[in-house]
């Protein structure tokens, strides 16, 4: 069963996007929208943009992760998500002692 994948300028032999492409675009389109609408709310605040980031990668890659295999390419990913999960702990570690001391 072969599965959907979009049409690409730059395609391959097949004419069809990757989905490694594919999602790249995702998250980039996902970012600049969170960036837009940070700066229209004019609340420009690294932390959130970085959760926000983070939330979106976490979406991303469940969605393009095949069920019954595992590319090398998402074993990377996931590594740099563990790095992600770590520095959002860190956050909310500073977030909650910023409470506790006020």
């Amino acid at each position: 069963m072969r599965t959907a994948q979009l049409p690409c300028a730059q395609a391959d032999r097949t004419g069809l996007m990757d989905r490694k492409d594919a999602a790249l675009i995702a998250l980039t389109v996902w970012l600049l929208v969170v960036a837009g609408f940070a700066v229209l709310a004019r609340s420009i605040d690294l932390e959130v943009y970085f959760v926000l980031a983070l939330i979106g990668l976490l979406v991303i890659v469940e969605l393009i992760d095949p069920a019954y295999a595992r590319p090398s390419h998402i074993h990377r990913v996931r590594y740099l998500i563990a790095v992600g999960v770590i520095i959002f702990g860190a956050i909310v570690v500073r977030k909650v002692m910023e409470i506790l001391v006020s």
